[in-house]
């Protein structure tokens, strides 16, 4: 649901006061635990540290992301993939293709050197 525009967006008077006057580039990252917070033009370039529940996601904020919130950048949970044991072997024969193809690539690269 949207704030109302007659509010204006959220934007965490606390973050703005650490960017004001600092210089993007020079500034290290700045920590948050303000998920809400709608991303200004004022903060382009700024890298933040935004919370997830566990240890801080460092967002480097660019032009794209201005007008969004700073917790979407900031994944709270992890994704573990889908699958099981079928997944797995499918994952190994993959991988023993690609060494195989890899010798076999090494083998061919080795017999031109010799002629």
């Amino acid at each position: 649901m949207t704030r109302s525009l007659k509010k204006g967006p959220y934007v965490d008077e606390r973050l703005l006061k650490k960017i004001a006057g600092k210089k993007p580039i020079e500034t290290a990252m700045i920590k948050t635990w303000s998920r809400p917070c709608v991303i200004s033009p004022e903060m382009v370039g700024f890298m933040f540290g935004v919370h997830n529940g566990k240890t801080h996601v460092e967002v480097l904020v660019s032009e794209d992301m201005v007008g969004h919130r700073l917790g979407e950048f900031s994944p709270t949970k992890k994704f573990v993939r889908h699958g099981g044991k079928m997944q797995k072997e499918l994952e190994q024969k993959k991988k023993e293709a690609e060494i195989t193809a890899a010798k076999s690539a090494k083998a061919t690269t080795t017999d031109t050197k010799k002629k």
